[in-house]
Formats: C-alpha cells, sequence, structure tokens
C-alpha cells in the first residue's frame, strides 16, 4: 500500500470512528466534531410513531460487554441525525438499569446505532432497550462471554445460514428464539441479491429488483429484518456473524463479480454492500469497511471452553478455478497463489490456533470444507468451496494434524444440507488420520421445502466415506459443549413454503474430548 493511501485509508478510518462515538447531548440538541466539521443532533419532538420497526440486536459478545444494535425508520427528516437513548439492566423489568448513555443516529449510516456496552460482569443475561423522539423499542437480551480462564460447566450455542426470502418463511428463527443457548453464530447469505419471482410458485417476493446501489442493498435488509421471527431470533441472543457471497453477488471471488462486471464497478457494488452490511448487524467498530474493504475475520474466547475462530473466505480468495461452479477436477486447482482465505488470514488462524489453550477450537466457516466429489459417470468437484483450493486445505489439516490444538471443529453453511464430515489428512486415502470434525448445517428456508434423502448421486457414499450423516430438510444446528463432549443436535422442519411448521431433531452427533470426528448419539 503506498504512504499517500495508507494515509488516506487512516484518515477516512478515523473520521468514521469519530462519527460512530457517543456523544455529549443537552436538551435542545448537541454538536459533535467529526474529522474536521460538524454533527447536528436532533433530539427534540415525538415521532409519531415508532423508529424501530427494524428490531434490535446485540452481537460479538466479551466478558464485560457486547455490541447492541438498531435502525432508525420513518423519521420526521431523514437527512437530519437523531438522538438515541439507551439501557442496558440486570433485570428484564429494567428495575437495576446497570448502563446507559446517549448516541447519534447519522444519515451517513442510515441512521443504525452500534453501541458497544462495556463494564458488565461475565457470564450473565441483561436486558436493554433504545428510546428516541418520545418511543421505546422492544426488549433484547444478550449475554455476556464468560471470564477470561473460567471453566464454566456446559456453554451452549446454535448456528444456522441461508435465510432466502423468497423461498420461505422464517419459521426457523421463531423455533430458535424458543431455544436455551448462549449465543447464535450465522455463517452467511443473510439477505439474497436477486430480483423478485426468479423461480416460480415462491411464498413471498422481494420487494424490489436486483440489488446494486447502498439505497437497494439498505431496502433489502430492510426487507428480510422486518420479519417477525428474524427479529425474535435476534432479541433473544447475541449473534456472531459472518458473510458469505449473497450479500454482494452470487459467487463472487474477492474483486471479481460472476456475472462479468468489470472490476471498477464491481468494487463499487461490493463498497455498497458492505457499507449496508455493517449498517443492519451488530458489528463493532473495527469492522466498519473503508471503501471495499471491511475487517470481518476475527476471534471470541468463551472462557476455557471455547474459542470461535471466525473466517472470511470471500474477500481475500483468487478466482475460482476449472470454469465453473461444479466442474471436472483441473490442475488449476494447484496454481501458485491459489487461495481462499489469503496469507494474511491464513497467518493469523494459525496464530490463534497455536496459541489456544482453550479445549474446542471451532472455526466458523462459510463453505464445505471437506472434500466432496459429486454425481455419476463424470464426477466433478464444487470449485466454489475449498474443493477449488486443495492447498489451502492441505495446509490447515496439516497444522490441526501436526500442531494438534485441542478438538478442531468446523461449522459451516452455504450448502442448504445438513452433513457430518470427518476432514482427513488425505481425502484419497480413507485409512489416513481424522484431524478435525466438519458439521454442516442447512438453510433456514434457501431452496425451499427439503427432503429427508441422500446425497446427491448414487456414488456419493462410496465416493466420500469421510461423510458420516446428510439430510436435505431446513432448520439449524444447536450444539451444547462440556468438558467431556461436543453434542450437536440437527434440528429439522418439514416445510417453509408454509409458515408454522414443526421442528424435531433429526440426529445427533457427538464429538468426544480429544478424540476427532463425530459418532452419532
Amino acid at each position: 500500500m503506498s504512504s499517500r493511501r495508507a494515509f488516506l485509508h487512516a484518515w477516512s478510518r478515523a473520521a468514521a470512528l469519530c462519527a460512530l462515538a457517543p456523544l455529549p447531548l443537552n436538551r435542545f440538541g448537541a454538536s459533535a466534531s467529526v474529522a474536521g466539521g460538524q454533527i447536528r443532533v436532533d433530539r427534540r419532538g415525538d415521532f409519531r410513531e415508532s423508529p424501530f420497526e427494524l428490531g434490535i440486536a446485540s452481537g460479538d459478545p466479551s466478558p464485560d460487554g457486547a455490541v447492541l444494535w438498531t435502525r432508525l425508520l420513518g423519521l420526521p427528516d431523514p437527512t437530519a441525525s437523531y438522538a438515541v437513548r439507551w439501557e442496558v439492566a440486570a433485570d428484564e423489568s429494567f428495575r437495576r438499569i446497570v448502563l446507559s448513555g446517549e448516541n447519534a443516529a447519522l444519515p451517513t449510516l442510515a441512521h443504525s446505532v452500534h453501541v458497544e456496552a462495556r463494564g458488565l460482569e461475565p457470564g450473565r443475561d441483561y436486558w436493554y432497550r433504545f428510546h428516541a423522539g418520545g418511543v421505546s423499542s422492544p426488549v433484547g437480551r444478550t449475554r455476556t462471554a464468560p471470564r477470561t480462564g473460567a471453566d464454566p460447566p456446559r456453554l451452549d450455542f446454535i448456528f444456522a445460514s441461508c435465510q432466502h426470502y423468497e423461498r420461505g418463511w422464517f419459521t426457523g428463527f421463531r423455533h430458535m428464539a424458543a431455544e436455551s443457548a448462549e449465543f447464535v453464530v450465522h455463517l452467511g447469505d443473510y439477505i439474497y441479491e436477486e430480483g423478485p419471482g426468479q423461480l416460480r410458485n415462491q411464498p413471498r417476493l422481494h420487494d424490489g429488483p436486483k440489488v446494486r446501489s447502498l439505497e437497494d442493498y439498505r431496502a433489502r435488509y430492510a426487507l428480510y429484518k422486518r420479519d417477525p421471527d428474524l427479529q425474535a431470533a435476534h432479541a433473544r441472543f447475541p449473534w456472531i456473524f459472518t458473510p458469505d457471497d449473497h450479500e454482494v453477488d452470487n459467487d463472487y471471488a474477492n474483486d471479481q463479480a460472476r456475472a462479468g462486471e468489470s472490476r471498477d464497478v464491481f468494487l463499487r457494488r461490493r463498497t455498497a454492500a458492505y457499507q449496508a452490511l455493517y449498517e443492519h448487524l451488530p458489528f463493532r467498530a473495527g469492522a466498519l469497511p473503508v471503501g471495499p474493504d471491511m475487517q470481518l475475520f476475527r476471534r471470541l474466547d468463551f472462557g476455557s471452553m471455547l474459542r470461535l475462530h471466525v473466517l472470511d473466505t470471500r474477500q481475500y480468495r483468487t478466482l475460482q478455478p476449472c470454469g465453473g461452479r461444479r466442474a471436472l477436477p483441473c490442475d488449476d486447482r494447484f496454481a501458485e497463489g491459489a487461495t481462499i482465505l489469503g496469507a494474511r488470514q491464513r497467518d493469523w488462524l494459525e496464530r490463534g490456533l497455536d496459541g489456544s489453550t482453550q479445549r474446542y477450537n471451532v472455526l466458523a466457516n462459510q463453505v464445505f470444507m471437506a472434500q466432496l466429489y459429486e454425481g455419476e459417470g463424470e464426477v466433478t468437484l464444487p470449485v466454489d468451496k475449498w474443493d477449488g483450493y486443495p492447498q489451502d486445505r492441505r495446509r490447515l489439516l496439516e497444522v490441526l494434524g501436526e500442531r494438534r490444538p485441542s478438538n478442531p471443529i468446523v461449522i459451516t453453511g452455504d450448502i442448504h444440507t445438513n452433513w457430518v464430515n470427518d476432514l482427513k489428512l488425505d481425502f484419497d486415502r480413507p485409512s489416513s488420520p481424522t484431524v478435525g470434525t466438519e458439521l454442516v448445517g442447512t438453510s433456514i428456508s434457501s431452496s425451499g421445502d427439503g427432503l429427508d434423502m441422500s446425497p446427491q448421486g448414487v456414488n456419493a457414499k462410496s465416493l466420500n466415506p469421510h461423510i458420516k450423516f446428510f439430510n436435505a430438510q431446513r432448520g439449524y444446528v444447536r450444539c451444547a459443549l462440556t468438558p467431556e463432549r461436543l453434542r450437536a443436535d440437527y434440528r429439522v422442519m418439514p416445510y417453509v413454503t408454509r409458515p408454522d411448521a414443526p421442528i424435531s431433531t433429526r440426529a445427533s452427533f457427538v464429538i468426544e474430548d480429544g478424540v476427532p470426528g463425530a459418532q452419532e448419539a
């Protein structure tokens, strides 16, 4: 990076971070210096309607706090900045308020608010709410991470992905909100970028064309976030989120779009997509995008039980090899420099695994990691997944096998089906050591109603003996960690094209402490 570019990058980021800082406000409004300018903040008058139509959320919990999020809509003057008061309480009735403050909702960030609440006690529940224009938001529950070094007897979390608005109802989130868990990990495809009615007989439709501009992305997030079941799951748990591809464009790779847009055109689109992504999820200020760049890979610790390594497999990858999403294996997969993580993220991940003292090391990963031969006759590989980048996969699996971080487990989304996979040092040798486990979760609604069926192709099991389980219904995965084992319950629904589907546990698998690989419970 040139010195001039580095200076501009640092200057623009400092200006943006200044805009996110809490503002000292008086009764009649206040101003705060931002990069040499002034922000006027309006806190007078009452709103006629609630500005909290998109709900509330929390995320990225730490031992002393979490991020609290909301976004205001329907404002009297959409060009103005507004004061938003927030409160955190030790009880749901808000008799014991332990933190409070005011932040500015700025039009430059779509009037979103990201509060980094600090000073809370570790390992306990808190409740939060916002106030603006005489109106109060719904109440949300969040939970702080266990104290550093603490050894909790149990830690529960849920992971999910892929919620296509047009393909089905978000009933899974309603069931999720009734579960007991410390947090949710969402592995991407929070929105879908297509225009309405691309497929027939959809239960509901997108309300605009394919998204390209910042306003388009903002409107698409607003459509999804109005869903009451999604709002309920956000209000119930803190979320840890990492995007996949549809938050920008299907199958994009770094600075290249699958649709063949020029690099400059696509990077302008990615800039808009990442800003809207930040505006609608509870990210910390460190994730605030600068142009088309957004810091998404990060690490969260939960006492001595869990280290969560959150990956970004889109922003730094090279173009998919072999000319397609599913392709005959080709030598381009082994081209020099081919990568799904990029060198900086790969080194960061290895350092985090080496330095971990936690009992479980969970990698929050977007796309299928295990080898997956598909079809009969001409056998193909899904080269948009880790199969397109075998050198990165081989290096990671060698790290797991040689350095032996404790209990490495990969959780994956994207593929709209449930799987349990042994991660082999050499997938072409079934006798090769198992060095980890991959738990792949299905979609919330993407691909519509599912089936309880076998993997694609009659040869799938013989070609992929490391696969332990497959299911093609919709739902999410509930995980319970104890010092002895991780238990994963695959929660599924029979349909999503109609509302109010019931949920059940289709299968459960356990990973015993110190024993790579999963066994059916």
